[in-house]
Formats: C-alpha cells, structure tokens, sequence
C-alpha cells in the first residue's frame, strides 16, 4: 500500500529525528515547560472568580489566539474585555469568530461558579457594539452571586475538552443519536443542525475541503496564519498562543531547515505541500458535520453561539467524539464569498447567519493546547 502523504511527512520527520538525535536528542525531545502548567493549575484559586476564571482561560477560541482580558470590580464581579492585539483582520474581519470565542470563555466562567454555588449574570456588550469592528468598550459585564442551582454535570469534561486536528477513523460511523445527544446540550439560543447521513457528508466535505483550500491559497489569508506560527519547545513556551507546532517530529525539521515560516510559505516547498495535503486530509475524514445557526448576526448572538459552542465541544467529549471547526467558508472575505453563500443555501435555507460549522468524528487522544496563565490575561487597575 503507497504511503498517504502524511506518513510520508511523519516518515520523513522520523528520518530527521534519527540523523539528528546524536548531537541534539536531548533538545528535540525536551517537553513543553511553561506553556501546558495553566491546565494543571485551573481550579487553584480561593477567590470564586478566580477559581472560575482559571478554568474559563482554556475554552477553545480561534487560532487559539485568548483574545480574553479580564477586569476583577468590587469582590463579586468581572468585566470583560477583547484583547485588539490578538484579533484576525483577515480572515475573521469583522471579529465574528473572535466574538464566538469569547462566548465560549464566559460559558466556561459560568458553569464553573456553579461549582461554588455560585451564578453569573451575564450581560454581553453592556455599553453597546459595532457589528463592524470589537472597540475598547466592554464584552461583557460579569456579576457573581449566590444560588441554589445545582451544579452543571459538563463541567466535568472542561479539562478533558480538546480539537481534534488529525484524520478521524473512517471504518468508525458516527450515530445519529450521538449527533442527537451533543446537539441537546445547547441551551443559550442557538439553533444546532447536523448530519451523519453519508451524502449529505460528502458534500459538505466537499465544501470544506474546497473553502479551506482557498484559504491556504490566498495569500494575505494564509499569511495571517503562518505569522501566528509557534515552532518549537521556546517558541511555544515563549508565546503560548496562535499556532503550536511542538514535539520531536517539529523540532528536528526546524533544526535542519526544512521547516519555517519562510518554507512553509513557500508553495513550491515540500512543507508547504506535505501540509496542505495534512489538512485537507481532515476535511476528508469527516465522518458527520455539526453546525449552529441563530436568526440573527448581533453580538449578542455571536456571544450566545459560543456559549453553545463550548457545551456541544463538552458534550462531544462526554460521548468519545472529537470535533473541529471548520470556518473558513464561513469567513466573510471577498475571495470566500461563493463559498459563503452555498454554506448558508444549505445549512440556513430558510435565512440566518451560521454561526459554527464543524467536522466530527473519532480519533487518536491529543494533547492540551498552549495557554497563557491566568494572571497574564488579568488588567491591573494600577498599571
């Protein structure tokens, strides 16, 4: 059986390792130091808002960017701000994607207060919002106060809760009732749709796989992401955020050269090659396609679709199912737009914005993402 392009690129890496193990063996192989210790610390706070927020910095969000800045007011409440340094003006340019992210951070801060008998009052851009642009004002303004609701059962899954980002086994089927199962857990107003059904899939694997392609092939897109690589052990310790590419197999490459931001801009480099046919592989493997849809595009919305989007995430992982988003047909740049409109003639025929669209499937277990810790996403009132 010829070797698919990503064992060719693992074979290769390995390779690499081989040759290079004598002399650097022990710098390849080194762990991550600093950037995995928040997911070890969460939970390890006396304050509740703490304790909640210290579980709430490892929602998912896009590119793993943690556009999350916090204010801590009074003893009982939070306000919540957007990093504008860490947004995505090219393929997310009016901050949807970001605005779902920070959603799924507040879902997180709210089921965890539960844990302490606490509730959290949510109110999403309490001085207003530019549908165009996130601005300087507040996201949302967060007050803590006690209850007699019981406890959220998904909060169990927060530190188990990951991205697949590998191929999904196609000889295991995904149930509809699992489908079913994950869709029930939304509860914060969005609409979930999705489908195992095999027809149904190919098309939208089709779709996918056709949106992502464009996305790596248009440049200022694709730059946006390559700038927000993280090569290796000290870069991703260094800066915990954006696009991880740690582990043995990625420390070697980058030692002899073969792997960089230069090569993988380069479209004529094998890294280049090798990872665009990686990733398209994924889109491939979809082995079922969850989606939400809310009637309207506020903030508001957006804040609510990534409160659901985080307690789908939590349900797939109590079920063994992995998830990936995949948004870049729903990404609003011109080069995307026929995409963007067949994605809504089929999953909102009847009108609506998609919010989220996203592969599922089951794969291998993969490790924690990058995080800052939590008193690096903290705003000091004195500095």
């Amino acid at each position: 059986m010829p070797l698919s392009r990503r064992q060719t690129l693992a074979l290769l890496g390995g390779g690499v390792i081989t040759a290079a193990a004598a002399a650097t063996g022990w710098h390849i192989t080194r762990p991550l130091q600093s950037a995995l210790v928040p997911w070890a610390q969460a939970g390890g706070y006396d304050d509740p808002r703490l304790f909640a927020l210290s579980y709430a910095i490892l929602a998912p969000n896009p590119h793993n960017r943690q556009p999350w800045l916090v204010e801590l007011v009074a003893e009982d409440q939070v306000i919540l701000h957007v990093d504008r340094d860490r947004l995505l003006p090219h393929t997310d340019p009016y901050s949807r994607q970001i605005t779902i992210g920070l959603g799924c951070f507040l879902e997180v801060m709210r089921m965890v207060a539960l844990e302490r008998g606490l509730t959290v009052d949510i109110d999403p851009f309490p001085e207003g919002g530019d549908a165009q642009a996130l601005d300087a004002r507040p996201v949302a303004h967060c007050t803590f106060r006690p209850t007699d609701a019981a406890p959220d059962p998904l909060f169990a899954q927060v530190p188990h809760r990951r991205t697949l980002k590998d191929p999904f086994d196609m000889a295991r089927p995904v149930a509809a009732s699992t489908l079913e199962q994950v869709a029930a857990a939304a509860q914060a107003g969005s609409m979930v749709g999705h489908t195992a059904d095999p027809a149904q899939v190919a098309e939208l694997r089709r779709l996918s796989h056709d949106a992502l392609r464009i996305e790596i092939e248009t440049p200022h897109t694709y730059r946006e992401s390559v700038d927000l690589f993280r090569i290796g052990r000290r870069e991703v310790d260094a800066q915990p955020d954006g696009i991880d590419f740690a582990g043995p197999m990625f420390e070697a490459l980058h030692l002899m050269g073969l792997f960089n931001r230069d090569v993988a801009l380069d479209s004529s480099s094998m890294s280049y090659q090798q990872g665009l046919a990686a990733v398209l592989e994924n889109t491939d493997t979809a082995m079922a396609h969850i989606w939400q849809v809310t009637r309207t595009n506020t903030r508001a919305d957006q804040i609510a679709a990534g409160r659901d989007w985080l307690r789908l995430n939590l349900a797939a992982t109590a079920q063994g199912l992995g998830l990936q988003p995949l948004s870049q047909a729903l990404q609003e740049y011109p080069e995307m737009a026929g995409h963007y409109a067949e994605i809504h003639q089929r999953l909102a025929p009847d009108g609506g914005t998609v919010q989220m669209f996203a592969r599922a499937g089951y794969g291998r277990a993969v490790p924690q993402s990058p995080r800052w810790p939590l008193e690096d996403r903290l705003i000091d009132p004195t500095g």
